[in-house]
């Protein structure tokens, strides 16, 4: 019987330029912002609050948030979220401090509607990071 699993040398045969992330497997990389690893539930939450802002961002009546994509969530300790947000292709640019003005005047609705979406006892703060492209992230 042959093994599943595939070789350093094979990996990096098949890579057009060699790096130092090549041949390591993505989903061995959990570490949060502090160093330790990240659990299952933790990046799971992530997704979930990932899934739920991209529902309703665009369905809100502020102008300026529809025109927001969620680009990732991340932990940011002790209960709170990162969201990292971008302008969508078709949105107009604007400064980063209208921007998070206006996340700021919707947080607690933002935050409600996370709630009623994933299950849990408490609620995750959310903490907003605005990029203009996706080089910044």
């Amino acid at each position: 019987m042959t093994s599943r699993r595939i070789s350093r040398k094979d990996l990096l045969s098949e890579a057009s330029e060699v790096g130092p992330g090549d041949s390591l497997d993505p989903r061995l990389e959990r570490r949060g912002q502090d160093g330790r690893e990240l659990g299952r539930k933790t990046l799971q939450l992530c997704g979930q609050v990932a899934t739920t802002l991209r529902e309703v961002l665009p369905g809100c009546g502020d102008d300026i948030l529809r025109d927001l994509d969620v680009i990732g969530v991340t932990p940011a300790g002790s209960g709170r979220l990162l969201v990292t947000v971008g302008p969508t292709l078709s949105a107009s640019k604007l400064a980063d401090a209208v921007i998070l003005d206006h996340l700021a005047r919707a947080h607690g609705w933002l935050r409600n509607e996370v709630a009623a979406a994933v299950h849990r006892r408490k609620a995750p703060d959310l903490v907003f990071r605005v990029v203009q492209s996706a080089d910044e992230v």
